[in-house]
């Protein structure tokens, strides 16, 4: 699926931040599994610009680093970690999210703090790979925290 396409599936779903709220917690998996992925996609991309594996493109750095800002942007992306969603469909979610939940708030908005400054930084390569580094922090520390291994 082309970048753009996948971008507009994204702000599509942003809209129903509501709707998903009030989901039964296997959509709710779902979506936090789509989002992980649509994340860790934009996240290697951006990665990869910063490492110099392929050409520092400003606008593609740019439309990346807007996906992450707005995946967290979004109620559905915390209330899809709601009640029920630690049980059901195969989940790598470790129970302490559920256990734990000012905890767990608190690193997602370490997260979702890192994620919206990277639009700002996607300008350059020197500063995009100070933000990537911050936001590598924050996802290490949820997964060592919260992940299943």
């Amino acid at each position: 699926m082309k970048f753009t396409h996948l971008a507009a599936l994204m702000l599509a779903a942003l809209t129903t931040a509501t709707a998903l709220a009030q989901a039964k917690p296997e959509d709710q998996i779902k979506y936090r599994q789509s989002a992980m992925v649509v994340g860790a996609r934009s996240v290697a991309a951006l990665n990869a610009m910063a490492k110099g594996d392929v050409p520092f493109n400003p606008e593609q750095a740019q439309a990346h680093a807007n996906v992450l800002a707005n995946l967290t942007r979004v109620d559905a992306a915390l209330a899809a970690y709601g009640p029920g969603t630690d049980k059901g469909a195969p989940t790598k979610a470790a129970p302490k999210i559920w256990s734990e939940p000012a905890q767990f708030k608190a690193a997602f908005d370490r997260f979702a703090t890192a994620s919206q400054a990277l639009p700002a930084a996607a300008g350059s390569v020197a500063t995009l790979k100070g933000a990537l580094a911050d936001l590598g922090k924050t996802c290490k520390g949820c997964h060592d925290d919260y992940r299943q291994r």
